[in-house]
């Protein structure tokens, strides 16, 4: 039998009924509620790692690092320089205005210290160049071990992106606990909360980029190029 004259032979395709746009709703659903769990159970071990008192150092190292962010950050920095910790200091992420004598007026006790053996780095301007200072730094000085001083909340993303740039060098935390930090837990405190959610998504972030960065390198290599230079 042959189909009725001006009738198109191939059956045109059956309407999307109600029930598979709700299917695919329901799907899309689904994926935002178990990315949701994955992120909160995520915040919840992050806040959990961040510490919440001072640590005890069980070892000296070859030298210091202090991120800027902070007056007591860099305090505390040159209080371990002081106490033979390290044998040099570097204060990453300084304004570019900011010299060593301006440092030393601050902590007057500590003058000739800061004048022999604290180096400042005017060229980070976030956690990522600090990284990557820090390791020309240790690396002109033969450092092989470093205590790094920032933060408490700032502390995991640190040394996340210390040790992408310095797999081979120990590297030691110092965090430094703020008076907010330590006076209440966070959830009983909305800005402090608002702080580690930020620090959070920022972590996050950084491993996320870190993974296509080494993704990409074997590419970048087979097709005949070098790895990238930092």
């Amino acid at each position: 039998m042959t189909a009725p004259r001006g009738s198109d032979p191939v059956a045109a395709p059956a309407p999307r009924t109600g029930r598979g746009w709700r299917s695919l709703a329901g799907l899309g659903l689904a994926t935002a509620g178990a990315a949701g769990l994955v992120l909160g159970a995520g915040f919840f071990w992050f806040a959990s790692v961040v510490p919440a008192e001072e640590v005890t150092l069980d070892r000296d190292a070859d030298g210091i690092v202090v991120l800027t962010g902070g007056a007591s950050r860099v305090a505390d920095a040159v209080e371990l320089l002081a106490r033979g910790r390290g044998k040099r200091l570097l204060i990453s992420g300084v304004h570019h205005t900011t010299t060593s004598r301006e440092i030393a007026r601050l902590m007057p006790r500590f003058e000739p210290l800061v004048a022999c053996c604290v180096d400042l780095d005017h060229s980070a301007v976030n956690t990522v160049g600090n990284a990557i200072e820090t390791r020309r730094w240790a690396k002109t000085l033969g450092f092989r071990s470093l205590i790094v001083v920032t933060s408490s909340y700032h502390m995991p993303r640190t040394m996340v992106e210390l040790r992408r740039q310095m797999p081979d060098v120990v590297l030691l935390s110092f965090p430094v606990v703020t008076e907010r930090m330590r006076a209440q837990p966070w959830w009983s405190s909305a800005p402090t909360a608002r702080l580690l959610i930020t620090e959070y998504l920022k972590y996050m972030l950084a491993q996320i980029r870190m993974r296509i960065e080494a993704a990409a390198v074997p590419t970048d290599l087979a097709g005949g190029g070098s790895p990238p230079k930092s």
